[in-house]
Order: structure tokens, then sequence, then C-alpha cells
């Protein structure tokens, strides 16, 4: 389904995920999302990033409204909630559901 463009609304709301997803490590983060929710620590172990950065990329991304935590026992693993992030995603990397893309 194609999507309409009407309202101020739409457009700073995609001019927002754009700017979100501006950032390198947070475009990797939801690509790799995409394919496998995953929690902290793989998310940082694949990104060979501390701890303290990756975390501060994915309150960032949670705030937004592209990414949310499911906690399991003790982890929380994240998963990407936006469609318009994933079209654009899709749309950049030519990552389609299901691919590997690393993190």
């Amino acid at each position: 389904m194609k999507k309409t463009f009407n309202k101020d609304d739409d457009y700073d709301r995609e001019a927002e995920i754009l700017k979100v997803l501006g950032h390198p490590i947070r475009l990797k983060i939801v690509a790799g999302l995409m394919s496998e929710a995953c929690n902290v620590k793989k998310i940082w172990e694949c990104l060979e990033l501390p701890q303290a950065t990756v975390s501060q990329h994915l309150a960032l991304l949670k705030n937004k409204g592209i990414i949310k935590g499911r906690r399991e026992g003790v982890e929380v693993f994240y998963h990407v909630i936006s469609e318009e992030a994933r079209g654009i995603i899709r749309s950049l990397m030519h990552v389609e559901e299901g691919d590997n893309p690393p993190l």
C-alpha cells in the first residue's frame, strides 16, 4: 500500500525518523533488529562498542518509537516496531525481512 502525505504531522514524523536513523550506529542497530530481536549484550558485542554507548542509542530509538523492549526474565530483547523505519531501512539498504545484516 502506498502512503500518502497530506498533513504536516506526516512530514514531521518522517523527518524525525530520518534524523534518528542518520547516525551509522543507530542505522546498524535498526537494520540488525529487523531480522531478529536481540538483547543489549548481543548488540554491543556485535558492534564491538561499549555497553553504555549502545544503551544510549537504544534509549533514543526507544524514545522515538522506533524500537521496543520485551522483557524475558532478567533480559530485555529489542525489536523494531516502526513500519516507517522498516521501510526506510529496506529502501536504503535493500534489506528484506529475515535477512541477516551485520549489526
